[in-house]
């Protein structure tokens, strides 16, 4: 197995989620090995690795799907125990899985409020538990503009928009809930050229916004585009946590596939 190696990493800013020791095992398959993660505020970080290396296994640990054997969590410095993706969601993690979880049949508005409705004032509210579509379209169309994400109208349909803009929709809705992370799985697998790079924007600008971004991805072109530090994992754990700017594309394809390391 490659050892974790790291290389001296510039900037100082505070790691606002941080893994140390996960592990998960399944019968004989072990998915996570002593997993460790960091990412810093308002950084993009890239995860990256080989199939079977553990990135699902430890995405979900951090966003709460999974619950690790052992191992230890920590956000904003203090421990944290997250026993399903609503604790994870309550303490300001979001996650756009690659299905992005959308209601195809109902709009853009209705899909970014999905499972957190806002209710009437008043009784209306309270007792007959009626929603304020008005208020939900208004802070759904502000919230995708924010963000740069073009739709015709805030009422459209989401099974009508197109690949890009319904990836728009899901990230705006990560984005408008996070307080810390957002967590996206492939977001532009599938898309063309035009749609993918839509989308790199759209990631910068959450960063920009103040959340740590982070990405999985296979595209490795993608990852070196946009990634301030590139997280390597092989064989259930972290074999790399490096700067960009101190890899190059060929050695961090090398590491994952345990060709080479740091040394």
């Amino acid at each position: 197995m490659v050892e974790a190696r790291h290389v001296s990493v510039a900037g100082t800013a505070a790691v606002v989620l941080r893994a140390r020791g996960l592990r998960k095992q399944y019968g004989q398959v072990v998915a996570l090995d002593g997993a460790d993660f960091d990412v810093r505020a308002r950084e993009i970080l890239a995860v990256i690795g080989d199939n079977g290396a553990g990135k699902s296994s430890l995405i979900k640990a951090l966003s709460g799907a999974l619950l690790p054997d052992s191992g230890e969590l920590w956000l904003d410095g203090a421990p944290v125990r997250f026993t399903s993706p609503a604790d994870a969601r309550a303490a300001g993690i979001e996650t756009v899985y690659q299905d992005l979880a959308l209601a195809p049949a109902r709009s853009s508005a209705e899909n970014l409020f999905l499972g957190r409705e806002l209710r009437r004032p008043g009784l209306g509210g309270t007792l007959l538990r009626r929603l304020d579509h008005q208020r939900m379209q208004r802070e759904a169309a502000e919230a995708l503009r924010a963000l740069g994400v073009n739709i015709r109208a805030i009422t459209q349909a989401v099974e009508t928009l197109s690949g890009g803009q319904r990836q728009g929709i899901a990230v705006a809705r990560s984005a408008a809930f996070a307080r810390h992370v957002v967590i996206l799985d492939e977001p532009t697998a599938a898309l063309g050229v035009r749609e993918s790079g839509m989308v790199l924007d759209l990631i910068r600008r959450v960063r920009d916004r103040g959340l740590s971004v982070v990405l999985i991805s296979h595209n490795m072109p993608h990852v070196f585009d946009l990634a301030d530090r590139i997280h390597i994992q092989r064989l259930g754990r972290r074999a790399a946590l490096v700067e960009k700017t101190a890899i190059s594309m060929s050695d961090a394809v090398g590491i994952m596939t345990g060709a080479s390391d740091l040394g």
